[in-house]
């Protein structure tokens, strides 16, 4: 169990939050490394291992022509994986992982180029999900693993910005502000 994935159900738990996964390279290491955690249970809502390209459109709800056009390992296609998770299971927060492990090259993408993305209950005006792009090296495991650590790092910063507007609010709302 990493720091990450502990620090993930703390602040889930911390704001009564609910977290989905969709995962395509990574083949179930998110949601194992979220489920390592002792209380999990208490916000983990499941996960989608769609490693099939017509399973994220299928189950996920990522758009077929999208798929057709551009591939699985796509920016776009990451969000709409965490968007279509987060609905599909009733969750507030859904991430997504969608990349090249290898060894071989796919969609016309080098191995190691993985896209994560989070989707979640973000401000009004925000946009409706995050998408980083990450350029990896190593062997096959090695990419996968860091794809993990990245998606569970880009859902803290997500986590951590919720919860230092909540803090901040309850701190305005004690000192007499609105």
């Amino acid at each position: 169990m990493s720091s990450k994935a502990t620090e993930v159900v703390r602040l889930l738990t911390v704001n009564g939050g609910t977290l989905a996964v969709a995962e395509s390279l990574t083949g179930g290491l998110v949601a194992a490394e979220i489920t390592s955690v002792p209380g999990a249970s208490k916000v983990f809502k499941g996960s989608v291992t769609a490693y099939a390209t017509e399973l994220k459109h299928r189950l996920l709800g990522v758009d077929a022509t999208l798929l057709a056009q551009r591939g699985a390992v796509d920016p776009q296609v990451a969000a709409q994986m965490a968007a279509g998770v987060r609905t599909a299971l009733g969750a507030d927060w859904g991430i997504a992982t969608t990349g090249v492990a290898g060894p071989d090259p796919q969609d016309g993408q080098a191995v190691g180029t993985v896209y994560v993305a989070v989707d979640g209950p973000f401000a009004e005006g925000a946009g409706s999900g995050k998408v980083r792009r990450l350029r990896l090296n190593g062997d096959r495991a090695e990419i996968r693993m860091e794809s993990v650590r990245s998606v569970l790092a880009l859902l803290l910063e997500e986590l951590a910005g919720e919860q230092t507007g909540n803090e901040r609010a309850q701190d305005t709302e004690r000192n007499g502000g609105f």
